[in-house]
């Protein structure tokens, strides 16, 4: 039965420990700005509920130009947290049509959800800091042609 029990527990990490970081499919996408700047950043897309509840969780290492883009159904206000999340993140909201709407700061480890300020259909977690330092702000624009 102890023989048992330990086989049981090792399967368990195993799954957990490859199951759950799995590879998510990866798509270049650029972002226009106001004055027309193209910027790209590789993303991971997050499509299921699995893939959207686990994210960047366990990560700590998130390089510069690099993120992972939520997918979502249908627009809704969007509530995020960092539980279990130790890399710092900065989130942008961005509606149906591409165009970002918010751009927050995100704290690791933080369980303080983040909202919002509209109703978006996707969320974009880059590395925190990145958006500004390549000069991506509100009102520019996620080129959707990624869905095609």
């Amino acid at each position: 039965m102890k023989k048992f029990v330990s086989f049981f527990l090792i399967l368990i990490c195993f799954t957990c420990c490859f199951g759950c970081s799995s590879k998510l499919a990866k798509k270049t996408l650029t972002i226009t700005t106001k004055d027309g700047k193209e910027i790209s950043v590789l993303a991971e897309l997050a499509v299921t509920q699995e893939e959207r509840n686990h994210g960047f969780m366990g990560r700590k290492v998130i390089p510069d130009g690099t993120g992972m883009l939520f997918i979502f159904e249908n627009d809704q206000i969007l509530y995020f947290w960092m539980k279990n999340t130790p890399h710092p993140l900065s989130i942008a909201y961005i509606t149906s049509d591409g165009r970002i709407r918010d751009i927050l700061d995100m704290t690791p480890y933080s369980i303080d959800s983040i909202a919002s300020s509209g109703y978006v259909r996707y969320a974009l977690e880059v590395p925190q800091g990145w958006y500004k330092k390549a000069g991506i702000s509100t009102g520019d624009y996620l080129n959707l042609d990624f869905l095609e």
